[in-house]
């Protein structure tokens, strides 16, 4: 099989590509709609499809993230990024932890390993967008 080296092929075969992604998407959320219909939450997490959307999402995103990033204006200083957003990332997670806390039936420990996951989640997209803009910068300097 060649290498499809026509640009105008390239496109058409991405945009291909995000048709079929598009509908089973839809496929897959249609699936875990009637299991959370008919089986609950619980019955719809059961269901392999909810790790496989969860993942393919996930990639997504961060496919997303790379493209952005590259997109991104380049005046955008990585390290002022990364401090904005990690004090963000602890305002929001030190909240959602104690209003876990204050909740009937939970504790301080559930409210600190709940903000503690969360804090977790949410650094490793920050570092992962740190590292695109800066090697990005450090492309840019090169050149």
């Amino acid at each position: 099989m060649k290498k499809i080296t026509d640009e105008r092929l390239v496109l058409q075969n991405l945009k291909n590509i995000r048709i079929a992604y598009i509908v089973q998407t839809v496929g897959i959320l249609g699936i875990l709609g009637y299991d959370l219909v008919t089986k609950g939450l619980d019955g719809m997490r059961e269901n392999p499809l909810w790790l496989v959307f969860i993942i393919t999402t996930v990639i997504s995103a961060y496919l997303s993230m790379s493209i952005s990033a590259d997109h991104e204006n380049n005046k955008v200083n990585p390290q002022k990024s990364l401090s904005i957003s990690l004090v963000v990332l602890v305002l929001i997670s030190t909240v959602v932890g104690f209003f876990v806390s204050l909740t009937d039936g939970f504790t301080i420990t559930n409210g600190v390993i709940v903000g503690g996951i969360l804090f977790i989640c949410g650094l490793i997209p920050i570092v992962y967008i740190y590292n695109l803009r800066k090697k990005r910068q450090d492309d840019n300097i090169e050149e």
